[in-house]
């Protein structure tokens, strides 16, 4: 009965915060509900928190860049904004937006909306508009196509360096792309092949395509151990 009593009580603590009130959550939105909410909002106070070179290469109109790498810069920058304003926090697939959320939650401010997904399901919903689309970043899917004959079975890496999951894979598909005979592999980071990664509609990061003599046989989202992913290579 003990043992049940300070569980209820442990439970209470985690969702009333220290001052006695309901603890303050981000609101996690899809893209779309997010572009539609920006609009509703006069007052938005719009957080890329992205590094500046990806903040360079695409970003949301009227966003404002707070690099969340950079804790110190991101602290300082945050204080100055109004707390009572809604903020809207994006960055490249959701990983860094998430914590950036919860600490402006934690930090007080009252409307917190996070970006499920981030600028690669931005583009993926087709958000990013005509003109931003109309450019070639990086392989277009001509060259890809010419990539894929290539060789009989081609297994196509699309990684970013920030994300987690794709550094913790890096180390044995890089070995695996020098040693592997049988499946050529290919690496392509996501930031530098915006129009591949729209055309394919990916929207998570890493995502793996296996084809065989042109024709996808197999494709994977977010991490995969090595073993896993050499039963899918025989």
């Amino acid at each position: 009965m003990k043992h049940r009593i300070a569980c209820l009580i442990m439970t209470g603590l985690l969702i009333v915060g220290c001052n006695g009130q309901p603890a303050k959550t981000a609101e996690l939105l899809s893209p779309t509900d997010f572009a539609q909410k920006i609009k509703q909002s006069p007052d938005a106070q719009v957080l890329d928190v992205r590094t500046p070179e990806e903040f360079d290469g695409q970003h949301l109109d009227n966003a404002l860049n707070l690099d969340w790498y950079e804790q110190d810069a991101f602290s300082k920058k945050t204080a100055n904004l109004d707390k009572s304003k809604p903020v809207f926090v994006y960055c490249m697939a959701g990983s860094r937006s998430h914590k950036a959320a919860l600490k402006l939650s934690e930090m007080g401010f009252e409307k917190v909306y996070d970006m499920k997904g981030g600028i690669v399901k931005w583009n993926a919903e087709g958000l990013s508009g005509d003109a931003a689309t109309a450019k070639i970043y990086g392989i277009c899917p001509t060259e890809y196509s010419d990539m894929l004959a290539s060789a009989d079975k081609i297994l196509v890496d699309f990684y970013a360096p920030w994300c987690e999951p794709c550094k913790k894979m890096a180390p044995y598909l890089t070995q695996m792309e020098k040693d592997s005979s049988k499946v050529k592999i290919v690496r392509l980071n996501a930031d530098e092949h915006k129009t591949m990664m729209k055309e394919l509609e990916i929207s998570e990061l890493p995502t793996l395509i296996l084809y065989d003599k042109g024709t996808q046989t197999w494709k994977h989202s977010g991490y995969i151990s090595e073993e896993d992913l050499k039963k899918q290579l025989k």
